[in-house]
């Protein structure tokens, strides 16, 4: 029970459940299933996105380019559909394209971060422009609307099993692939060793430049998969509906646990940090509170949870250097 409740993920946990039964007072809606339904569901694009930004911020790296980078996955969709024909063959087509897009633009940060060694922040900072301009260029900021998109994928996108959207299924497949990866494959192993001691982990064998271009890469797999969920869930591409998102999807990754300086993160707690994110805007809505407010939020909350880790890491630092002075007197 100690072990348990020194874990971050236990105290978000509490924290949830708290706000939750404070919300179930504020309206009685909140904890219908329908209502969490379209949380869950509402939430799966920052949910995926933040799933692969965890195994950025494990390495003590950010990828802030992250909505660009979804934004023009799904502006190539929109693009593509015009080619495709109205059958499942599409849908199958789409979620092979979609991700190796993906896949593409985020090895190109991965490039410039393990090969020429470019700070993640400066890179990605750059190719969020990049990838901003060039939707911004091509679509003219129009709207692409679902009007143009086969009906089997429209099809795709209101499937239910069992009464729960089709949505929620790629989310969680996503999620239980990640953790899989992270706690029993070599690469796994090798993210969480390379964010806990680069230098340690090189000297053991581990490939620093392959680690950091497995994660870029992974990171945009997933905006392929989060960008076909966009598509899905809104069945229209704006341009600039995800501007911004990155925030959302770094607070919900450190809110959840893992350590900005790296070393520390897991997918459960990331998930965690999705719901506490999503049940707040959620609860915000229903309590008719300003949108507004939802990113002062956001923006407080990550302010408090990177102060967090930040102080705890300095008292860490600062024990690690007493133990190393009184084993050297």
């Amino acid at each position: 029970m100690k072990f348990l409740l020194k874990q971050k993920e236990f105290s978000v946990l509490a924290i949830v459940v708290i706000i939750s039964i404070i919300l179930s007072f504020v309206s009685p809606v909140f904890l219908t299933v329908q209502n969490w339904l379209d949380i869950i569901e509402g939430n799966a694009v920052i949910g995926i996105l933040a799933i692969g930004m965890t195994l950025i911020i494990i390495t003590s790296d950010i990828d802030v380019s992250v909505a660009a980078l979804t934004t023009a996955v799904t502006v190539s969709i929109g693009y593509l559909f015009q080619f495709l024909p109205d059958s499942w063959i599409s849908v199958v087509l789409i979620f092979l394209i979609a991700p190796l897009i993906g896949i593409l633009l985020g090895s190109f940060n991965g490039l410039l971060v393990s090969k020429i060694k470019i700070p993640a922040i400066v890179v990605t900072l750059g190719t969020l422009n990049i990838f901003s301009g060039l939707v911004l260029y091509i679509t003219n900021g129009n709207y692409i609307n679902s009007t143009n998109f086969p009906d089997s994928f429209m099809a795709f996108s209101n499937i239910e099993i069992a009464g729960i959207p089709i949505l929620i299924y790629l989310f969680a497949l996503v999620a239980a692939g990640t953790w899989f990866i992270l706690k029993y494959t070599l690469i796994g192993r090798s993210v969480l060793a390379i964010g806990g001691n680069a230098q340690s982990s090189v000297r053991v064998g581990i490939n620093f430049e392959k680690v950091k271009m497995f994660v870029f890469s992974y990171m945009g797999f997933l905006a392929g998969i989060a960008a076909i969920a966009q598509t899905s869930y809104t069945s229209a591409i704006d341009p600039n509906g995800l501007a911004g998102l990155e925030l959302t999807v770094i607070a919900a990754v450190v809110l959840g646990g893992a350590n900005i300086h790296g070393g520390r993160g897991s997918i459960p707690g990331t998930l965690l940090g999705v719901l506490l994110l999503a049940i707040m805007q959620n609860g915000m809505i229903l309590a008719r509170i300003d949108t507004f407010w939802q990113n002062v939020v956001t923006g407080a909350i990550i302010v408090i949870a990177v102060s967090y880790d930040e102080i705890n890491h300095r008292r860490n630092q600062e024990k690690l250097s007493n133990i190393d002075v009184k084993e050297a007197s």
